[in-house]
């Protein structure tokens, strides 16, 4: 049980990191681009990280999507819709994850099982997070300081 409560913490600091850098991108920030072909704007990558573990959670079944509503990529949302989403998102995920390795619940379409899964998970939000971070920068919107650096400073502090 150790063992699950410390993999779900380390995937509820991770969300935590993301609404925390929702909260610190400005308006203008949200709808910077770099694409020159119409894609994703911050907001809409925001959009995409959630709308990526919802589709998880309904492959996996009712129970795991249960409460999570898949975001519409083409409307812009507010960053309150965007905390509330993907804090329903990351807290299924987290009950997924814990429930494949405390109850051997299958994590379908996941080989390796809840570790793969959390590794997968993980890695697509510090990619998306990177993603926006450099949109931010390129376009004349970096983030504070404190924000920037409190992605890295948040895992070395004790939950």
């Amino acid at each position: 049980m150790t063992q699950t409560r410390e993999l779900v913490g380390a995937w509820r600091l991770n969300n935590q990191i993301n609404l925390r850098l929702i909260d610190g991108i400005s308006a203008a920030g949200m709808t910077s681009t770099m694409s020159t072909r119409g894609g994703r704007d911050v907001a809409r990558q925001f959009v995409h990280v959630h709308n990526v573990r919802w589709t998880w959670l309904s492959m996996a079944g009712p129970r795991w999507a249960k409460g999570v509503t898949k975001l519409n990529p083409k409307v812009m949302p507010s960053k309150a819709r965007l905390k509330s989403a993907h804090t329903a998102s990351s807290e299924a995920v987290g009950r997924w994850i814990a429930a494949a390795i405390d109850e051997g619940v299958k994590m379908k379409n996941f080989a390796g099982g809840p570790y793969k899964a959390l590794g997968y998970f993980l890695a697509h939000d510090a990619h998306h997070r990177g993603n926006i971070l450099l949109t931010l920068k390129l376009s004349g919107h970096k983030v504070d300081t404190d924000t920037q650096y409190g992605i890295w400073w948040s895992w070395h502090k004790k939950t």
